[in-house]
């Protein structure tokens, strides 16, 4: 695995670099598995217990707005997280609750190519991922 800086990755989005952000990000690459809030915040009360909760969410929801993360949403409405930005979409395990990541690049260009010949009445599509749903052998 190749070595992220992330402070330089905090400070590239204009956002202050503390120890709790630092800490935060961390965990979610160490989890390496699109992890949710909750394994998280496991993860950071075990290695910095003085960290709260509301830091923790806070911080994710930060994330988020300044694309470092994106979240991801299981069929049983758990929010996890995916720091991976570049076009992919997931394949999600029912039985186990795993979700890969899935990249196609001729996949994304049949998709593309379909939308643009058939569009969507009354919608500009601006981009789209799949969620593929079924369980790894």
């Amino acid at each position: 695995m190749k070595t992220i800086d992330f402070s330089k990755k905090l400070a590239d989005k204009g956002l202050r670099v503390t120890s709790q952000r630092l800490a935060i990000i961390e965990a979610i690459y160490a989890l390496d598995n699109h992890p949710s809030a909750e394994h998280i915040i496991e993860y950071v009360k075990e290695n910095h217990p003085s960290i709260s909760v509301g830091t923790v969410y806070k911080v994710l929801d930060t994330y988020v707005e300044h694309d470092i993360l994106q979240r991801v949403k299981t069929d049983g409405d758990v929010m996890r997280f995916d720091p991976l930005l570049d076009k992919h979409h997931h394949l999600y395990c029912v039985e186990s609750d795993q979700i890969e990541d899935y990249e196609d690049e001729e996949l994304d260009q049949l998709i593309a190519s379909h939308l643009k010949k058939k569009g969507i009445k009354n919608f500009e599509i601006k981009d789209f991922k799949l969620h593929i749903t079924g369980n790894f052998k």
